[in-house]
C-alpha cells in the first residue's frame, strides 16, 4: 500500500492519483459514484498490483474523509463478511459456501443454521453524512432483485439475511436511500416484513485492512 493524493476521476474505472510526486492512472475498485469520497486533494491509499501486464499499476483501496478512513474496495465487504460468518458473527453455522444459486438468483453466501438452509446477501456501504449511512448511492435494480429473492426464500421457510457492511467505523445508523432509489427502499421494507433479517455492521479500517466490528442500527 502506498499513500497518494486524489486529483480526478475521468470515468468509473480509473482515477488520477499523485503518488511519490508523480501522477499515476490507477484502477478504482468501486464503480459506484463515491462523489463525496473522491474529492480533489483527498488523501488515498493504493495497492500495487504486481502484475506487469496490467495497464494500471495500482488499485485505489482506501480514502480519508475528515477523520475517517473509508475502504472503497467493492470486493472487501464479501471477504470481511466471510471472515465474520466463519468466526461466529451469526452464531454457530455449518456448510458455509460463497456464491450459491437458488431459483433465478445468485446469493453471496449460503449456510445451515439450526438445521435450516440459509442465504445471505452482502451490500457494501460507503455513503455517510454526519455519521448516518445510506444505501445505495446510485439506483440498483440488481439490489432490489436480490431483496425480492430473499423475501421469497423467507416466505418459503428458508433463513434469509441481508448484511450491510459499512466500510468505516464510528457511525450512528443506516437507512435505505429512498431519495436516490425508492424502489430499493420499498423492497428492503417488504423483505423485512416477510421475515428477512436486515443487519448492518461497521468496520475497523486501516489503509491496508478492513475488519467487521459491531452491529449498527438499521432504521427502515
Amino acid at each position: 500500500m502506498v499513500p497518494g493524493i486524489f486529483h480526478a476521476r475521468p470515468n468509473r474505472f480509473i482515477a488520477h492519483v499523485e503518488i511519490g510526486g508523480q501522477m499515476q492512472t490507477v484502477h478504482v475498485k468501486n464503480t459506484g459514484r463515491c462523489r463525496e469520497l473522491l474529492t480533489p486533494g483527498a488523501r488515498v491509499w493504493c495497492q500495487e498490483s504486481g502484475n506487469p501486464a496490467r495497464k494500471t499499476k495500482y488499485d485505489l483501496i482506501t480514502v480519508q474523509k475528515g477523520s475517517r478512513l473509508i475502504n472503497m474496495d467493492s470486493q472487501a465487504p464479501n471477504a470481511a463478511a466471510r471472515e465474520w460468518l466463519a468466526g461466529g458473527g451469526l452464531g454457530q453455522i455449518e456448510h458455509l459456501k460463497p456464491e450459491t444459486f437458488h431459483g433465478d438468483s445468485r446469493f453471496d453466501f449460503s449456510f445451515t443454521k439450526d438445521g435450516i438452509p440459509c442465504f445471505l446477501e452482502v451490500k457494501g456501504v460507503t455513503l455517510e453524512t454526519d455519521g448516518i449511512c445510506a444505501f445505495p448511492d446510485a439506483p440498483t435494480q440488481r439490489g432490489a432483485k436480490h431483496l425480492r429473492g430473499l423475501e421469497k426464500l423467507a416466505r418459503e421457510g428458508f433463513g434469509a439475511y441481508v448484511l450491510f457492511v459499512i466500510q468505516m467505523e464510528d457511525v450512528r445508523y443506516l437507512h435505505p436511500n429512498d431519495a436516490t432509489d425508492p424502489a430499493f427502499g420499498q423492497a428492503l421494507r417488504d423483505a423485512a416484513a416477510a421475515g428477512v433479517s436486515v443487519l448492518a455492521v461497521d468496520c475497523a479500517v486501516k489503509p491496508d485492512s478492513m475488519q467487521i466490528g459491531r452491529l449498527v442500527e438499521v432504521k427502515l
